[in-house]
């Protein structure tokens, strides 16, 4: 019988403790209970029926009968009454608190129009553009593309030129403008690039040879290696040339053909984007004809080539139309020796598709496809002249580092309007007569002339 009542017994003083419950306050634990859940009408009767005292609803006009609105933020919070324990407010402060939320919503209003009207002028500027852009492309494909030889230098087709591509029509427009001097067909692509894909295969199954057709196999493979770096960091942003995306293949077979096509020069790093820019506007094999000719241009085979002698020649040309145009920004990059190759030859290298948005380097491309590698110098000088004021106000750092990366909000109305500005002509002469003269003088021994750096 003892046993029979211990477990009981037990019971009873669990329940005791937890009904003083001194431990379980102290250690923030809740004792279990029979009914948890009580009603606010029940709670209620338990306090009356403890302390006697009855709980009376404060007054009906101290409450709002019908909310229109839940406060959702503190502006409107001050339209709302205080609580019944604190003073209400006087007839004062209320008018005050309501002109002050009617201005507040005014404001709103106003910033609410102001956007309404901003988005509204981009929509209608937007808009005109594409009208201008179908217009244009049924001219260049109605009129232009058919008649190309005898139309493409007319002053008509000119001007519509720089005002933009149609993208419908860009990818053909550049290649009939970059031309095909190299002969290159669409089976020779396909022969370079099997021979690019044998090597690949070649070298990660083996790395034994010393020398395959006259290049060294570490000279290749560190080619192969960089090729496959840069094509991570081609427009990251897009992600359609990073592994996995639709475009990578693409762009890593015409960089490996190339390198196969021209080993005297191999891959160099900026090639990944002049490629990937063309990807975008061609089919696979056109877009190889027309990187495999652009890079053949005597601007783009100098700096690929690292052909200093030449690079310096287009640097002391550059800065004669620098100093002509933007004297006094000139002289404030000669007070620092600030030489153009800090920040033009990563502009060229790229054809400003790294340093600038990609639809105004499409621009770009548009007019150099147009004026040739003039228009490359002058987009530099262009940029120069827009931030004009910033760059005169920095030092050599602030300078370097901020011509390395431009600002990315530059729109290609500002930019357009500068590099329309600069004249390229220096005492009647214009950039070929002048790179003429510069080839001249450095055929004379004079080269300690030039302002740029020495290689």
């Amino acid at each position: 019988m003892e046993d029979q009542n211990l477990f009981p017994k037990r019971t009873m003083e669990l329940k005791s403790v937890a009904h003083s419950a001194p431990g379980w306050k102290l250690f923030g634990k809740v004792p279990p209970r029979e009914n948890l859940q009580k009603t606010s009408k029940i709670i209620q009767q338990e306090y009356e029926a403890r302390t006697g005292r009855t709980c009376k609803p404060p007054p009906q006009s101290s409450r709002r009968k019908n909310f229109e609105f839940e406060p959702l933020s503190t502006t409107a919070l001050i339209l709302e009454d205080r609580p019944s324990n604190l003073p209400a407010k006087s007839v004062e402060e209320a008018l005050r608190h309501r002109q002050e939320y009617d201005e507040m919503v005014a404001e709103a209003k106003k910033r609410e129009i102001k956007e309404a009207h901003k988005r509204k002028k981009i929509m209608k500027e937007r808009f005109k553009q594409e009208e201008n852009i179908a217009s244009a492309m049924v001219i260049w494909i109605n009129e232009i593309l058919p008649n190309w030889e005898v139309m493409r230098s007319t002053r008509r087709v000119r001007e519509l030129w720089w005002q933009g591509l149609p993208p419908s029509v860009r990818g053909k427009v550049w290649s009939l403008a970059v031309g095909n001097e190299l002969n290159i067909t669409p089976e020779l692509y396909e022969i370079f690039l099997s021979r690019a894909k044998e090597r690949w295969k070649s070298f990660s199954e083996t790395s034994s040879e010393n020398d395959v057709e006259g290049v060294p196999v570490a000279d290749r493979e560190a080619s192969l290696e960089l090729i496959k770096l840069d094509i991570s960091r081609t427009f990251p942003s897009l992600f359609i040339f990073q592994k996995g995306g639709p475009y990578h293949d693409v762009l890593h077979s015409i960089l490996g053909a190339y390198t196969c096509y021209r080993p005297d020069v191999g891959y160099v790093q900026g090639m990944s984007f002049i490629a990937a820019v063309l990807i975008l506007n061609l089919e696979e094999a056109d877009a190889f004809i027309a990187f495999a000719n652009l890079l053949n241009k005597p601007c783009q085979l100098a700096f690929f080539r690292v052909d200093h002698s030449m690079m310096l020649k287009y640097f002391a040309t550059f800065e004669v139309f620098f100093e002509e145009n933007l004297s006094k920004l000139f002289l404030h990059f000669k007070s620092y020796n600030l030489t153009p190759d800090i920040y033009l030859i990563d502009w060229i290298f790229t054809l400003y598709s790294k340093s600038l948005p990609l639809d105004l380097a499409c621009r770009v491309w548009d007019v150099f496809c147009r004026d040739g590698e003039e228009f490359l110098f002058r987009t530099g000088l262009g940029i120069l002249r827009l931030y004009e004021d910033i760059l005169l106000q920095m030092d050599f750092i602030h300078i370097a580092q901020f011509l390395t990366k431009l600002p990315e909000d530059i729109t290609s109305e500002k930019l357009f309007s500068c590099i329309a500005a600069i004249q390229m002509q220096n005492s009647t002469k214009k950039w070929t007569q002048v790179f003429a003269s510069v080839m001249k003088d450095v055929k004379e021994g004079d080269k300690n002339n030039s302002p740029a750096l020495k290689s």
